[in-house]
């Protein structure tokens, strides 16, 4: 597949076209019909996608394994933009626990009428963009990285897929109060996962049990993540992703990005980060 067909253009950002076409997107703006009971769980790429995928389903089972060790991730939290997603949602029984990278102008109209819950997850954004870079390198239907430096330069500008981190951020952020919102951060579920399952537990209406919490912070431990079939990628064909190179789910840390960066990378990170943060009342990454 060369290059100009890897991505679609659409609203101004890059959509992997493996999973994406004008037609899913359509579909996500214009006809999928949000529902009450709806729980959107919503990242930027590599903010902690698939971990909130792993523990939302348990959060619904108690702690119960067998969705999360049965069900593939794709498919037991569909994703609304994605050539799949109006198979797999339309007439899936309510509560539907559904993920998207959609920045918030281009969430279906339907749901901001609704009362649908949000759980959006933020990471540094040079974890994330760490993330993506080794992502890129092993996922044949994304365009190459190029090198370091340069994908600083193309993260920094949003010329990558789905957009600028910056716009993403901004886009939800002022959201963070509102009762059907509930923001989490990566490195806070890094630090205390069972505080941050007890949280989300209550915004979903969940009263988990202390044994229920313990074993979801188990089961969503990143290495028994790394094992589970049903959540690190392994089914997808190896011309599409190469584990060879490095596996889907990677690390699973906080501030790896110290192993990537260097001193001057970093401060124009941060000289750019600051810039564009200006003004938000947002608990900055200072490091």
């Amino acid at each position: 597949m060369s290059e100009p067909q890897l991505n679609i253009v659409h609203e101004g950002m890059m959509w992997p076209s493996l999973v994406h076409s004008e037609e899913s997107l359509t579909y996500a703006r214009e006809e999928f019909q949000a529902r009450d009971e709806d729980v959107f769980i919503i990242t930027y790429p590599k903010s902690g996608t698939t971990w909130m995928q792993e523990i939302v389903p348990l959060v619904y089972s108690s702690g119960d394994p067998t969705p999360v060790q049965t069900i593939p991730n794709w498919q037991r939290v569909p994703w609304l933009e994605q050539k799949s997603g109006k198979e797999l949602l339309e007439n899936r029984p309510s509560p539907r626990l559904i993920t998207t990278h959609l920045i918030y102008r281009l969430m279906p109209k339907s749901f901001y009428t609704s009362k649908a819950k949000v759980v959006y997850v933020t990471r540094n954004p040079k974890d994330a963009l760490v993330s993506s870079f080794h992502y890129h390198n092993m996922a044949s239907f994304l365009e190459n990285p190029g090198t370091f430096d340069e994908f600083i330069d193309k993260f920094l500008e949003g010329k990558v897929m789905f957009g600028s981190w910056f716009d993403h951020i901004k886009s939800w952020w002022p959201l963070k109060d509102q009762d059907n919102f509930l923001f989490l951060t990566y490195e806070e579920m890094i630090q205390d996962l069972q505080g941050a399952l007890v949280k989300l537990g209550e915004f979903l209406g969940k009263q988990l049990s202390g044994d229920a919490v313990e074993a979801i912070a188990n089961q969503s431990k990143f290495d028994n993540m790394k094992q589970n079939k049903m959540s690190n990628y392994s089914f997808v064909p190896e011309e599409l992703m190469d584990h060879k190179k490095t596996n889907f789910l990677r690390k699973g840390i906080a501030g790896d990005w110290k192993n990537h960066f260097t001193t001057a990378q970093t401060e124009h990170f941060n000289s750019v980060y600051t810039q564009k943060m200006k003004g938000l009342n947002f608990p900055f990454y200072k490091d």
